[in-house]
């Protein structure tokens, strides 16, 4: 009997090059998706260290997250030395990655004009707050883009704008960005020519909001923020139940209400006229909200939840981001990946890190290589594009790398 191959992790990216002058999180983000896909992604980073190394409160945690599965190489552009191997660096790439503001790397020399010059097969990823127009001089945040964006104004309530509790443009920005880089590459193999890709903050807002600007367009209505909103589903909603505990429950059709009123033992709700379907349910939504919250107010989320879950009924726990590195089914569906952190007081230290939210043959895409030490493959990707050992060390000498 023949021995079956032993199933790998795909990596349909393996043996392309990305180098990335990126820093925060929109950028990293584009490079983390193609890591994760098989690519080599190269990090330059200043001598000093990119500043998420750093970072203290909500920053803590985004170099770990979004820099696995690269290569460090610290270069100073400043010197002419230094901006002379990233040139030549980047002249050894199939993409290169950037979200820094539009025209800080022209004097260097690493602009899409000045290196597809070289190298007409490039892929060139720009990320920025605003694609080029009347904002693009603009210094953009994911707090700037969502207030100015309607996401802020959708999230909070009425009069109290909010941001939306992750950096969710950051992130999106740069899986757009990767999104672009793989349609170019397709394109690429097709015409043999790169191209220049450009994804920004403010649009990707401007994108999340397009179902609620349809919205008004449809109805001709303004929508209301999240939490004030006209909602479709009577029974659709955040309980605090037995000891201030919460749950979300939800019954979304005739047939969920009348399964929600079965198992909860609420048969006059059930045989109530005034509740027959959905839309009269929801004309009298605050009475029925009312009504549920007094009956399950002494019942226990763990109680609801069970019965919820033998019902095939929607219903969520209310979690906080930490509750989530316990939770069965991302421990039993291998959602969370071993990650060794190498800067700051736990450096050293394994910690689980979340992955892509997809798979691939039927594999998630794991942590190849962990985040790396500032610098770790400086002299590795130098030797790679033609530096003798004797001119790396002068390099370092001259502190034109680290």
């Amino acid at each position: 009997m023949s021995e079956q191959p032993i199933p790998t992790v795909p990596q349909p990216l393996k043996g392309l090059r990305v180098v990335e002058f990126t820093h925060m999180v929109m950028g990293p983000t584009c490079g983390m998706v193609l890591a994760d896909m098989g690519a080599e992604v190269i990090k330059v980073e200043p001598i000093e260290g990119e500043g998420t190394r750093h970072l203290l409160g909500a920053g803590a945690g985004f170099f770990p997250l979004f820099n696995r599965n690269k290569k460090s190489i610290a270069i100073d552009l400043r010197q002419g030395a230094g901006a002379e191997a990233a040139r030549r660096l980047a002249a050894s790439a199939d993409v290169v990655a950037e979200n820094f503001k539009p025209g800080a790397l022209v004097k260097f020399g690493l602009d899409y004009a000045s290196l597809a010059a070289q190298n007409p097969r490039l892929i060139y990823a720009s990320h920025k707050g605003f694609l080029p127009g009347p904002y693009d001089h603009r210094t953009a945040l994911d707090e700037v883009v969502q207030m100015m964006g309607g996401l802020a104004y959708m999230t909070g309530r009425p009069g109290d704008p909010l941001r939306a509790g992750t950096s969710v443009n950051d992130i999106m920005g740069g899986m757009f960005g990767a999104i672009g880089v793989l349609g170019a590459l397709i394109q690429r193999g097709i015409t043999g020519r790169g191209m220049e890709v450009q994804s920004a903050l403010y649009e990707n807002t401007v994108f999340l909001m397009g179902q609620h600007m349809l919205q008004f367009a449809v109805t001709g209505r303004h929508p209301k923020p999240m939490p004030a909103r006209d909602s479709p589903w009577a029974v659709y909603d955040v309980f605090t139940v037995k000891d201030g505990e919460q749950i979300f429950l939800a019954a979304v059709s005739d047939a969920q209400f009348k399964v929600f009123c079965d198992v909860l033992g609420f048969a006059d709700l059930k045989s109530d006229p005034r509740y027959a379907t959905n839309n009269d349910r929801v004309r009298l939504r605050p009475e029925l909200l009312a009504t549920l919250g007094e009956r399950l107010a002494g019942r226990a989320a763990a109680e609801l939840a069970g019965i919820f879950e033998a019902a095939g009924l929607p219903y969520a726990p209310i979690r906080r981001p930490e509750d989530l590195y316990d939770d069965p089914h991302l421990l039993a569906t291998g959602g969370l990946a071993d990650v060794v952190l190498t800067d700051g007081d736990k450096a050293g230290e394994t910690v689980k890190t979340t992955l892509l939210p997809l798979t691939m043959a039927g594999e998630r895409l794991g942590v190849r290589q962990n985040p790396p030490h500032l610098g770790e493959h400086t002299g590795e990707l130098l030797a790679s594009i033609g530096y003798a050992s004797p001119e790396i060390e002068a390099l370092r000498q001259q502190r034109a790398v680290r």
